[in-house]
């Protein structure tokens, strides 16, 4: 009887000790080790064939100069400009950068009898070549069409102020030269500078006794890009 019950005791406690096995497993087995491999250096992403939209927003420094008067001069004004900005890649290290800005123009003449400034707004479609010089820094050349919207003189003399506000239409539309370049502070900021230049006589007026002026502006602000 007690060697049953001493079997029977052995068999209890071996089957227990069995069936912990096979619901939690070995209790003392390591989990495999893992063979971890060096990953390779990843290469910079370079987004160069992505077309990209974008925004963009900056401070003109506007002045202008007679076209037949080297003796002309006149002083300039600050205005600001904001608009649409693209990027299509063409051929590395090639894009056509096309723009729609809103931007604002003018000048300042003092004399004897008082000072007059004007204040243009135009719509300009500059038509650029864009040249990556290294990464991060470009070039950009090409024309600009450039459609005059509204005009607003101010005369300031002793008899007091007369302000006139003239709604252009668009038969006031000129080509201009654009020079400038960029800087990508990372994949979608850009710091920009350029400088434009009235290529054609700026008219806005049918008065002969007016100067045949061009508009040259020299712009720096901020580009946003989207993917």
């Amino acid at each position: 009887m007690k060697k049953l019950l001493f079997l029977a005791i052995c068999l209890f406690t071996v089957g227990t000790v069995s069936a912990q096995g096979y619901y939690y497993g070995p209790r003392h087995r390591r989990p495999p080790r893992r063979v971890v491999e060096r990953s390779q250096p990843q290469r910079r992403y370079d987004d160069f064939y992505t077309p990209k939209v974008g925004v963009a927003v900056g401070l003109n420094v506007s002045n202008t100069v007679d076209a037949y008067n080297s003796n002309y001069s006149s002083s300039s004004i600050a205005g600001w400009h904001a608009g649409l900005t693209f990027d299509l890649p063409i051929v590395y290290p090639l894009s056509f950068a096309p723009e729609v800005l809103f931007s604002q123009k003018g000048y300042e003449v003092n004399d004897r009898d008082g000072k007059f400034t004007q204040r243009t707004n135009y719509i300009d479609v500059p038509l650029l070549a864009k040249f990556r010089v290294v990464r991060g820094f470009n070039l950009l050349v090409g024309p600009q069409l450039t459609f005059l919207t509204s005009t607003k003189n101010t005369y300031e003399s002793n008899l007091g102020t007369s302000i006139d506000h003239i709604d252009n239409d668009a038969d006031h539309s000129y080509v201009a030269g654009v020079v400038g370049v960029s800087f990508d502070i990372n994949r979608n900021v850009e710091i920009r500078g350029r400088y434009n230049f009235d290529l054609g006589e700026n008219r806005p007026y049918a008065d002969q006794d007016l100067p045949n002026y061009r508009n040259q502006v020299w712009q720096v602000g901020l580009g946003f890009k989207f993917q």
